[in-house]
C-alpha cells in the first residue's frame, strides 16, 4: 500500500519517517525548504524514549500530483491551510483514497469531507509534540498514541503503524478526544509566550495557573454545549485544571507519574513563531471563543491569548508567568 504523507513538516516528517523505517511505501509533499534539507540530511527520528532511527533515502516532492498513486494520505498541513490543500488533493488523488487528517482542531475533518466527496475521510489527531531540531532531525518530546476516528479502511495499514512504534487507537467517536486534545493544546499559547521548553514552562505554578484558567473557562463552555472530553490522561479532564493550581512539589509529583515529558519538548506555535510564520492560535484558542459565541457568552481568558500571540507574531517577547498571569486575570 502507498503512503503518502501532505503537508509534511514537523509532525509529518516523524510520522511518515517513523513508518519509513519501519518497512512502509512512504512519499512526502510539502515545501522547497523542507525537501532541501531532507534531500541534504535524510531523516533521523528520535524520541524521549531513547529511539534513534536514520532514514537516508527519501522521497519527498514538492508537487500534489505526487499524492496521485496513494492509497493513504496523511494530511499534516496547519489548520489554515487545510481547504487549499483539500482542493489540491481532490484534483490528484484516486477515488475511495482513505485520507488521515492529523492535525490540531476539530473541523478539519468536516471542511476536508465538504471537498474530498469521492475520497474517504478519517479524523484524527496526533497527541504528542514533535520539535524539528533541524538538519533533518525530528523529536518526539512527549508521550502518545495516534489517535483516529475507526474506519474499515484503515484496517490494511494498522499492522504498518504498530511496527514503526506508532500504533493507531481507534475511537468510536472521536470529537471528544479532539476537545480533549485541544484542552492541552490551550497551553500552546502560554508555552509559545513563556519562551521555555514544556517541562520548564509547566514545573511553574503561575504558567499552569494561566493554563488552568484557560481549561476552566473551556470546560464550563463544553459543560453548556453537552459535551464531555475524553478521558486521555489518568485524571479526567474536568479535574485538570485543580491538579494544575497545585503547588509545585505536589505538581511535580503527578507530573512525573502521568505526564512524559522531556527536556527537548517544545510546542509547535513556539517552533512558529521563533520562524516567524502565523500560528495556529484561531484554531485551538478560536475553537473555545467560538463555542463561547453560540451559546451568546464571551471567553474573556481565551480571547486575550489570542490577542497575545497575534502580537507576539509581529513582536515576540517572553512572558515572564506573574506578568502573564495578572494579564489574564483583568
Amino acid at each position: 500500500m502507498s503512503i503518502v504523507v501532505y503537508g509534511a513538516g514537523g509532525i509529518g516528517c516523524y510520522v511518515g519517517g517513523r513508518l519509513l523505517a519501519g518497512g512502509a511505501d512512504v512519499a512526502f509533499v510539502g515545501r522547497e525548504r523542507m525537501a532541501a534539507e531532507v534531500a541534504t540530511h535524510g531523516l533521523r527520528l528520535t524520541d524521549y524514549l531513547g529511539a534513534d532511527l536514520r532514514v537516508a533515502e527519501v522521497r519527498y516532492e514538492t508537487s500534489p500530483e505526487a499524492a496521485g498513486a496513494a492509497d493513504l494520505v496523511l494530511l499534516t498541513v496547519k489548520s489554515a491551510a487545510t481547504e487549499a490543500a483539500a482542493d489540491e488533493l481532490a484534483g490528484v488523488v484516486k477515488p475511495g483514497t482513505v485520507v488521515v487528517s492529523f492535525q490540531n482542531g476539530i473541523r478539519n475533518g468536516d471542511v476536508l469531507r465538504e471537498r474530498l466527496t469521492d475520497q474517504v475521510v478519517v479524523p484524527g489527531m496526533v497527541p504528542f509534540n514533535v520539535l524539528n531540531r533541524g538538519q533533518g532531525v525530528f523529536h518526539q518530546g512527549t508521550a502518545g498514541a495516534l489517535d483516529v476516528q475507526e474506519h474499515s479502511g484503515l484496517a490494511p495499514y494498522v499492522g504498518g503503524f504498530a511496527k514503526a512504534g506508532l500504533p493507531l487507537k481507534q475511537h468510536d467517536d472521536i470529537l471528544p478526544v479532539q476537545w480533549s486534545k485541544l484542552l492541552l493544546n490551550l497551553n500552546n499559547a502560554i508555552n509559545a509566550l513563556s519562551d521555555l521548553p514544556l517541562r520548564d514552562e509547566l514545573s511553574q505554578r503561575t504558567y499552569r495557573r494561566c493554563l488552568a484558567a484557560a481549561q476552566a473557562e473551556s470546560l464550563a463552555l463544553l459543560a453548556a454545549h453537552g459535551i464531555e472530553p475524553a478521558r486521555i490522561l489518568a485524571v479526567p479532564m474536568r479535574l485538570f485544571p485543580a491538579v494544575l493550581r497545585l503547588p509545585d512539589f505536589l505538581f511535580s509529583r503527578f507530573a512525573g507519574s502521568v505526564l512524559a515529558i522531556d527536556p527537548l519538548a517544545r510546542t509547535s506555535m513556539w517552533e512558529d513563531l521563533k520562524a516567524g510564520r502565523p500560528t495556529e492560535i484561531d484554531y485551538l484558542n478560536g475553537e473555545v471563543v467560538r463555542l463561547a459565541e453560540a451559546l451568546g457568552r464571551k471567553a474573556p481568558v481565551n480571547a486575550k491569548l489570542i490577542e497575545l500571540i497575534h502580537k507576539a507574531e509581529t513582536n515576540h517577547h517572553p512572558w515572564p508567568g506573574p506578568e502573564l498571569l495578572r494579564e489574564l486575570q483583568r
